[in-house]
């Protein structure tokens, strides 16, 4: 997997072919993330899912001889805020082996032209509060740190143990 930076990035659309890889980067991507596991069968699912709702989502992959070395998914929704399109940038991931040639930035680029191209008024994204080495990557590609706070509401069957609320003992 290993190359120079000087190899051709060929970046398109993911296909249901695939899948395997793209389930092994959620895998590394999942097992750096302090708040979610790796589950083959759970990534494989969404990604068929955002797979046969091209409307709903892109999953883009980067490709060097052929290999896939890094992939990342916009996923679309109506902001009422903008009125418009907007997207979330999820599942950003460049294998290990394939770091360091600005594989993510090309990707990255890729996928903004496109949202801009599908006519999304704005895309964000979420990090670990502790991924210092993310947040300064995606800020310089433009991304701007929001006074907002991410809350989650969890399903029941989703909730760990520890994560439920103890309030009402």
């Amino acid at each position: 997997m290993r190359g120079t930076s000087t190899e051709r990035l060929d970046i398109r659309a993911a296909s249901a072919s695939d899948l395997p890889t793209l389930c092994d980067l959620l895998g590394i991507l999942f097992s750096q993330e302090s708040e979610f596991q790796p589950n083959v069968d759970l990534q494989r699912h969404a990604l068929e899912q955002l797979l046969a709702m091209p409307h709903a989502a892109t999953i883009w992959v980067a490709r060097e001889a052929g290999q896939i070395v890094a992939m990342l998914s916009l996923q679309y929704v109506i902001s009422t805020a903008l009125g418009g399109r907007v997207a979330w940038l999820e599942d950003v991931i460049v294998h290990p082996q394939a770091r360091g040639r600005r594989i993510g930035e090309r990707l990255l680029k890729h996928a903004l032209e496109s949202a801009r191209g599908e006519g999304c008024l704005r895309v964000s994204l979420l990090t670990d509060a502790d991924n210092t080495a993310a947040q300064r990557f995606y800020q310089r590609q433009g991304f701007l740190p929001s006074r907002m706070r991410t809350m989650r509401w969890l399903a029941a069957s989703q909730c760990a143990p520890a994560a439920q609320d103890q309030s009402d003992e």
